[in-house]
């Protein structure tokens, strides 16, 4: 076990912001949420998966939607509740089972979501788990490797802003649990907070892709300390993790929508400098999942399509507009996503797109 000071926690969620591929929720509000946190001077513990208790049990808080950016009037005279629906999404779990939580884990890495699971852990004064199940972020619930090793996404919880609390005690698979808690999140303004896979240490620390956090801590250390040297971010970070530059460019159209709980849309660029003359598009659906240069299918999921703007800082979905100019890069993606069962949850075929996976080069 280790512990996280202020800075370290914000590498951490500056590091998941990157691995978001544009989804995972926004760095901002990610930092926002743990601020009391950081002011106060408390540590967050860290443990690895080998120091898990066997017969404890663990939980996985985090958001789950896709909130509108003007917010939806019919919600407007339902209070808010002071707890954040994860935490409130843990208590429902709690007291359904008759269990306390021994610690929770991250659902994917984001700038928002991880942000959840670090407040969680904060605030109930429990240990965060250094991995995670997507080692990235992802749009849809059973893109998890808890489902490719067909560990049971339930019992879960979930709960609403509004303080509403609901614990679902089975379900009869994750494709289900993503109807239902999408169907939830439409209900309460496209946004509720979960906690599922609640389940033993014997169970989780076999079904989990170890050290996550603490590979985007080591991202979220090379985008500071490139930045405080004027070094280029995107370059720093593909030259320590095996990536790739993809493009430069300006966005120049940016189609998207909110539908069914999710944002889909495309980011569209012209190139720049020893891009010029190119053009680029991204198809999202939250998370970044294929992008075409000139044309031409250029990288798929599961590997990750990151972005970069020339601030140094990490781009989310859909938090900018027309005239943005980014740094896309790839990075690979964790072995678990490459297996057949694998591709068959998280690759290009299962959105739609009649394309063999291939790893970038």
């Amino acid at each position: 076990m280790r512990e996280l000071n202020g800075q370290d926690m914000i590498d951490v969620l500056y590091g998941c912001a990157v691995l978001g591929t544009g989804g995972g929720g926004p760095l901002a509000s990610g930092l926002e949420l743990i601020n009391p946190f950081l002011n106060s001077g408390k540590k967050l513990k860290l443990i690895k998966l080998n120091e898990i208790p066997d017969e404890e049990y663990i939980a996985t808080p985090y958001g789950c939607g896709a909130p509108s950016a003007e917010g939806n009037p019919k919600f407007s005279k339902l209070k808010v509740s002071k707890k954040t629906p994860p935490v409130m999404a843990i208590e429902a779990c709690e007291a359904a089972l008759g269990k306390k939580i021994y610690a929770v884990g991250s659902t994917e890495l984001g700038g928002g979501n991880t942000a959840e699971a670090l407040y969680a852990a904060l605030e109930l004064n429990l240990p965060l788990i250094d991995a995670d199940p997507a080692g990235r972020s992802v749009p849809e619930l059973q893109h998890s490797s808890y489902f490719v090793k067909d560990v049971p996404i339930y019992p879960l919880g979930v709960a609403s802003k509004y303080g509403d609390k609901i614990f679902i005690s089975s379900v009869q698979n994750d494709f289900r649990a993503e109807d239902i808690v999408r169907s939830i999140a439409v209900a309460s303004d496209n946004i509720v907070g979960v906690a599922d896979h609640v389940n033993k240490g014997k169970v989780i620390k076999e079904a989990l892709i170890p050290d996550m956090i603490s590979y985007a801590q080591e991202i979220g250390v090379l985008l500071r300390k490139s930045k405080e040297s004027n070094k280029d971010v995107s370059r720093s970070i593909v030259d320590a993790k095996k990536g790739k530059i993809l493009f430069k460019g300006k966005v120049v159209d940016f189609p998207w929508e909110t539908r069914d709980g999710f944002n889909f849309g495309e980011i569209h660029l012209i190139g720049m400098e020893d891009y010029s003359g190119d053009k680029y598009k991204i198809w999202f659906k939250n998370e970044n999942i294929i992008s075409y240069k000139n044309n031409t299918v250029d990288v798929t999921v599961p590997d990750l399509i990151c972005m970069i703007g020339e601030d140094g800082e990490p781009i989310t979905t859909p938090n900018f507009g027309i005239g943005k100019i980014m740094t896309v890069f790839a990075l690979p993606a964790p072995d678990i996503w490459k297996t057949e069962k694998g591709l068959a949850c998280f690759g290009p075929k299962h959105f739609g797109f009649d394309i063999d996976y291939e790893p970038f080069k």
